[in-house]
């Protein structure tokens, strides 16, 4: 680094610019894009494409929003001009994508590049010299005025064979090497091949000005473009184009200051490729306009199956740091940034924020289909409880108390740092699972049994520190009574429906800060706190708000089709809001959905659908309940016969258990079923039969029922409801 005196500046910037473009802090409007993918990044490949994967990689252009694709040079080589004349001939062309090609100002090239764009529907015949001080000196030996005539005979061949062929021509011009060559000499022959090609507002004419390579800043480049944007000739009718490449690694600034200063077109490549250090980003560019809120009129929504296809077929790599579309690029290790990003995600979620704000992440990754739980927060030996909390939320619904974010915090990051890599989502539910899930000590419950006395009088057997316990305890249901059982065997108060605050450090050993059911703040102290955790939607992953699927808290809304909001996208099973979640549900919901789907019309029935514990003794239930009937000012009678009655459930479990069925007072159709005793869940079938069927208390009665079963039991309801009870007294 001891040879900088052979070094200086190589451009030529205007004097005293104006520089209004300094003035403006954001592009208001996309330029007109044209991809130079397939000529200027193919041509800078260790391997070029093939046919195959240009007409691919054309196809991906198309569908990404390019209108203006530069499709190659076609007099270079067979296989440009191959690719072209398949491209014309096949009618891959859209009606609204114009193609275009490059030739040297040299006749035979012309000749042969028209040769080529025969027959395309629409087609820009881009031409060009060089006209740098350093090309004019060195390689073509030449003065301004005959450089200057290059252009112009090249104009003047260009002009007389559009004539000659068919076609829907547009034309352009670049004087090659512009940033190294005197301002106002570059205008003075574009004005000269701008007066033979006579451009008007409805056939205008494109002067590319390209950034051949950088030698400046990116300012003084932007001054370049308003110099030549006032003193250009038919300025009404020329489009000014800007063709940067990165040489000094400011590209995409040097496009961006260009089109404020007065370009209206840029031609770019995906992710930065083309010759030595590349062409600009189209990625970065669109996407930046997008983070400010300008529709890029380039549709980048499906980044992944993008990048995946330009590195099939390019053979490139995309660095995981590249703007927007690199792996890491939404990604955060670091604590502190895991835990704002999250309080970010919480504060949209309850705000109903519609505006993209949430810290550290510059554009939502769903809109270009990026997912937070693989993207966004990633677990190392870096991160914070915020982070980990969120990964575990996200993916599986738990939602843990600070304190206990903060333990498995340090836990994660242990296993982290001793294993010198990353943890996956589900190595991170190991570990909670591990140390904080279905803990048996010191206290765990054996077994309950139920029975319907004095409210629910539950049996417990607890394990309290490894000795056995058996207490019996009353409750207004069963998890009261297992609950006042508790208390009582250990001295522990339960105070239930009591959302957790906080959990704080005591001298005790822990402090529990809640909100009871009036709202007010109470506090509990303890040596243990123990947490027992629910179950939320696992749907995170699913993007319900990318798509656009209407859901509550993740659980998804459906119709009777099992229908989403957005045609053709169904749902079942336990992510469907509003419904039971057991198998059977999700059976039922899966065959309305694939009749559906087959077009045969089906819908799902909710009425008739039992809910089943699988408990010792076990509990089922199908229709309505008495609160429900109240509700909905139905009249009703109810019909109960208890289990001990029955000899059959006697010999099965001692007789513990119910049998309950509500009917309507007048006609007495079944209104709902519900059981708690043995086979319950294989009983309910005929509540939900005679629920389906509109059968009648009669009805059931009058069907025989064999003998010695469990099923007696639900004629004899049906007989107590009618005040005909056999077995016991009405």
């Amino acid at each position: 680094m001891k040879n900088v005196s052979k070094y200086g500046v190589q451009y030529f910037a205007p004097e005293n610019p104006p520089m209004r473009w300094a003035k403006r802090d954001h592009i208001e409007k996309a330029p007109v894009w044209c991809s130079v993918d397939l000529r200027d990044g193919n041509q800078a490949l260790i391997v070029p494409m093939s046919l195959e994967e240009k007409l691919e990689f054309f196809q991906m252009l198309v569908k990404i929003g390019f209108k203006e694709i530069e499709v190659g040079f076609p007099a270079a080589s067979e296989t440009e001009y191959e690719f072209l004349r398949t491209l014309i001939e096949k009618n891959m062309i859209p009606d609204d994508v114009t193609v275009q090609v490059l030739t040297q100002c040299r006749d035979h090239i012309i000749r042969r590049t028209f040769e080529a764009v025969k027959g395309a529907p629409h087609a820009v015949i881009h031409f060009y010299n060089s006209t740098s001080v350093a090309q004019r000196e060195q390689v073509f030996h030449k003065s301004k005025e005959e450089i200057k005539k290059i252009a112009t005979d090249g104009a003047k061949l260009v002009k007389q064979l559009s004539q000659e062929y068919e076609g829907n021509f547009l034309f352009e011009y670049s004087p090659e090497s512009f940033t190294g060559t005197e301002v106002d000499y570059a205008v003075e022959v574009c004005n000269a091949v701008l007066d033979i090609m006579q451009p008007t507002p409805d056939r205008p004419m494109i002067i590319n000005l390209p950034v051949t390579v950088e030698m400046s800043m990116p300012h003084v480049y932007a001054n370049q473009i308003e110099y030549c944007d006032k003193h250009l000739k038919y300025r009404d009718s020329v489009i000014i184009s800007t063709h940067p490449h990165n040489d000094r690694g400011t590209g995409v600034a040097c496009a961006e200051l260009a089109v404020l200063a007065g370009a209206q077109r840029v031609e770019c490549c995906l992710f930065g490729n083309g010759e030595r250090t590349g062409n600009v980003d189209a990625v970065t560019l669109a996407m930046n306009m997008y983070s400010h809120g300008v529709d890029p009129k380039l549709d980048f929504s499906n980044m992944p199956e993008i990048c995946a296809t330009y590195e099939r077929v390019t053979r490139m790599h995309i660095y995981e740091r590249t703007p927007y579309a690199g792996q890491l690029v939404f990604a955060a290790f670091s604590g502190s940034h895991q835990d704002a990003i999250a309080k970010g995600m919480a504060y949209r979620k309850e705000h109903g924020e519609h505006r993209w704000t949430c810290p550290y992440i510059p554009i939502d990754p769903h809109d270009i289909g990026r997912t937070y739980d693989a993207d966004v927060i990633r677990i190392n030996s870096q991160s914070g409880k915020g982070g980990i909390g969120f990964v575990l939320e996200q993916n599986y619904g738990y939602n843990l108390p600070p304190k206990m974010r903060e333990d498995l915090g340090y836990k994660v990051k242990n296993v982290s740092d001793h294993s010198h890599k990353e943890l996956s989502a589900a190595e991170v539910l190991r570990i909670f699972e591990e140390n904080f899930l279905n803990k048996e000590k010191p206290l765990s419950v054996v077994e309950a049994h139920f029975a319907q006395v004095n409210g629910i009088t539950a049996t417990v057997a607890l394990d309290l520190n490894g000795q056995r316990k058996v207490v019996t305890s009353v409750g207004n249901g069963r998890l009261d009574a297992v609950a006042n059982a508790i208390q009582s065997a250990t001295g522990m108060e339960f105070h239930l429906e009591c959302p957790v605050q906080s959990v704080e450090d005591s001298p005790v050993g822990a402090k529990v800060v809640c909100k009871d059911k009036s709202g007010n703040t109470v506090s509990f102290e303890a040596e243990k706190v123990l947490v027992a955790i629910g179950r939320k939607a696992n749907t995170a992953a699913l993007d319900l708000a990318a798509g656009k699927i209407d859901n509550d808290k993740g659980r998804i809304l459906v119709n009777d089709k099992m229908e989403t909001n957005v045609p053709g996208v169904y749902a079942i099973g336990d992510c469907v809001f509003g419904h039971a979640q057991l198998a059977h549900t999700a059976s039922a919901m899966g065959e309305v959905a694939s009749e559906n789907i087959c077009g045969h019309e089906a819908h799902y029935c909710e009425k008739t659908n039992p809910t089943c514990v699988y408990m010792e003794p076990e509990a089922a239930s199908v229709g309505l309940t008495e609160e429900q009937c109240k509700a909905q000012g139905i009249a009703y009678k109810v019909g109960k016969f208890p289990m001990s009655a029955n000899g059959k459930a006697l010999i099965l479990n001692g007789g513990e258990g119910l049998v309950k069925i509500i009917a309507g007072a007048e006609y007495g159709e079944i209104l709902g079923m519900h059981i708690i005793g043995p086979r319950a869940t294989d009983l309910i079938a005929e509540g939900a039969l005679a629920i389906e069927g509109e059968m009648t208390l009669d009805e059931i009665i009058d069907t025989i029922h064999s003998h010695p079963t469990v099923t007696e039991t639900m004629r004899e309801a049906a007989l107590n409801a009618e005040k005909r009870a056999i077995h016991t007294k009405n």
